[in-house]
C-alpha cells in the first residue's frame, strides 16, 4: 500500500478538500485526485464522496481512517528505530499553543529544538481558542487547561503555579491585604472565566468572588494592568516572573496558597504509538522548561 496515498487520505479527512490536502503535500489537484482514486482501487472500496465544493468520507472511509493513521505512525516509528543516519524524526510538526505562552515560552525554545532535530520543520498556530487537533490536522497542542476530550492523551511538561500579585504603587495608595477576605475591600482585576479565587485556609477551601472595574480575557493584559497599579491580580508565574524579578510586581498573601491544579500539557491524539516527532517535542520541552520550570526559579531562590 502506497504510504503517500495514505498521507493524502489522512489530510483529506481533516481538510475535506482534495486540492488543499494535495497542496500541503506538494501535489497538484489532478495528481492528488488520482492518488485518492488509486487508493480506492487498491482497497476495492469507495472512501470519499466528491462534490464540486468539498469531499466527505464514506462509511468505508470513516472505518479505514484510524487504520491509515496507525499505519503512518507505525512507519514513522519504524524509520526512527533503524539506521544511524535516519534515526531522527523528519517532516513537519504542526503545533497549536496559547498565544501568550507560545510567544513567551514556546518560540524562544524553537532555536535549540530545530538545531537538535534538523530534519523537522514546524507549523505553529498561536491561539487562545481550544482547537480540534484532528480536524485541524495538528500533531500536538500545548495547553494549560484540563483535558476534556477522552480521545486525546496529555503529557505534563511543567507546573503552572498561580500566585497573588500587586504593584508597589497600589500598595502605597491602598495598603496590602493580609487575608483573602481583605480582597473584598480591594480593587481586583478579573480575568474572564476566573472571577472566583479559591484559597487554602485553616477552615478548608475559601472562595472569594472578586470585585473590580476591570475584566479582561488575556493573561498578559491582566499582568500589565496589575503592574500599572490598577488592582490586585491572580497571575501564572510563567507570565509574571520577569515583572516579579524586576520588582514591577510584588507577591502577596503568600501564607494563603491558591487551590489550582493547573499545569502545562502536551496534548496529542490517542494512539497505540506516539509519533517520533511528537515524542521528540515532549522530551525536549520538558527538559527545556525544567523541574521546577525556569519561571519558578526565583521562588526557589527566594525561599
Amino acid at each position: 500500500m502506497n504510504i503517500e496515498y495514505l498521507k493524502l487520505f489522512v489530510r483529506l479527512a481533516s481538510t475535506h478538500n482534495i486540492s488543499q490536502a494535495g497542496q500541503e503535500l506538494g501535489l497538484s489537484p489532478p495528481v492528488a485526485s488520482m492518488h485518492v482514486s488509486k487508493l480506492e482501487e487498491s482497497l476495492g472500496a469507495r472512501l470519499v464522496h466528491r462534490t464540486t465544493r468539498k469531499v466527505s468520507l464514506t462509511e468505508e472511509g470513516m472505518a479505514f481512517l484510524p487504520h491509515a493513521e496507525e499505519i503512518l505512525m507505525c512507519v514513522d516509528a519504524g524509520r526512527a528505530s533503524v539506521g544511524s543516519g535516519d534515526s531522527q524524526p523528519k517532516g513537519t510538526l504542526r503545533i497549536t499553543a496559547p498565544a501568550s505562552f507560545g510567544r513567551m515560552h514556546l518560540m524562544p525554545a524553537l532555536k535549540g529544538f530545530l538545531a537538535k532535530y534538523p530534519g523537522l520543520s514546524v507549523d505553529i498556530r498561536l491561539t487562545d481558542s481550544i482547537v480540534d487537533l484532528v480536524e485541524g490536522g495538528f500533531d500536538v497542542a500545548i495547553r494549560n487547561s484540563e483535558l476534556q476530550d477522552s480521545s486525546l492523551i496529555a503529557r505534563k511538561l511543567a507546573t503552572d503555579k498561580r500566585i497573588m500579585c500587586v504593584s508597589s504603587d497600589y500598595i502605597a495608595e491602598y495598603g496590602t491585604p493580609t487575608t483573602p477576605e481583605d480582597l473584598r475591600n480591594h480593587k481586583c482585576i478579573n480575568q474572564a472565566g476566573l472571577e472566583t479565587w479559591t484559597f487554602n485556609s485553616p477552615n478548608g477551601p475559601l472562595n472569594i468572588k472578586v470585585k473590580g472595574n476591570i475584566r479582561v480575557d488575556h493573561g498578559e493584559a491582566v499582568r500589565d494592568a496589575c503592574a500599572n497599579g490598577m488592582g490586585i491580580a491572580k497571575c501564572a508565574t510563567w507570565i509574571a516572573y520577569e515583572h516579579l524579578e524586576r520588582g514591577d510586581l510584588v507577591r502577596i498573601l503568600e501564607d494563603y496558597t491558591l487551590i489550582d491544579d493547573a499545569a502545562i500539557w502536551a496534548v496529542y491524539p490517542s494512539s497505540r504509538l506516539v509519533a517520533p516527532k511528537v515524542r521528540a517535542l515532549i522530551d525536549y520541552f520538558a527538559q527545556y522548561y525544567g523541574t521546577p520550570p525556569y519561571w519558578d526559579m526565583w521562588l526557589e531562590a527566594k525561599d
